[in-house]
């Protein structure tokens, strides 16, 4: 499978798909209460799917276990969400600790590179340890 989307896929397949693309998104997901919480991210496709790394004990985590339904909108490195930009809806998958240690573990990295390589061993040395990451691998929700 390409990382390209086909002529075949719809408007909404097609936004999904090129959110792959995108440097930084920004991911919402939902309290119980309904209301949207936004992060920016960073994304990468693996074939029909979008990969984004997070702390295991992050927010966004005890959210998706509640509802795994998210949002994304193409942002800046700081949230800051492009102007009109259309919010594309996706369901959450959160992969094992084992995931992130497997091939799915590469995609991010190699995305990023050096710049990936950098922003983790600075939060290791602000966090004096290495926090355990999880993936959540996203899919279309149409």
């Amino acid at each position: 499978m390409t990382d390209q989307p086909s002529d075949s896929d719809g408007p909404d397949e097609s936004a999904f798909a090129t959110l792959g693309n995108e440097a930084f998104v920004s991911l919402s997901t939902f309290r119980k209460t309904g209301e949207a919480v936004a992060t920016a991210v960073w994304i990468a496709r693996d074939g029909e799917a979008l990969i984004v790394t997070t702390p295991q004990e992050s927010g966004k985590i005890k959210r998706l276990r509640n509802n795994p339904r998210v949002e994304m909108r193409s942002c800046s490195r700081f949230g800051k969400v492009k102007e009109g930009a259309l919010p594309v809806s996706g369901t959450a998958e959160i992969l094992s600790a084992q995931a992130s240690a497997g091939p799915l573990a590469t995609v991010i990295p190699r995305k990023y590179g050096l710049e990936y390589r950098i922003i983790m061993a600075v939060e290791r040395l602000r966090d004096r340890q290495k926090k355990p990451r999880v993936l959540l691998r996203i899919t279309s929700a149409s």
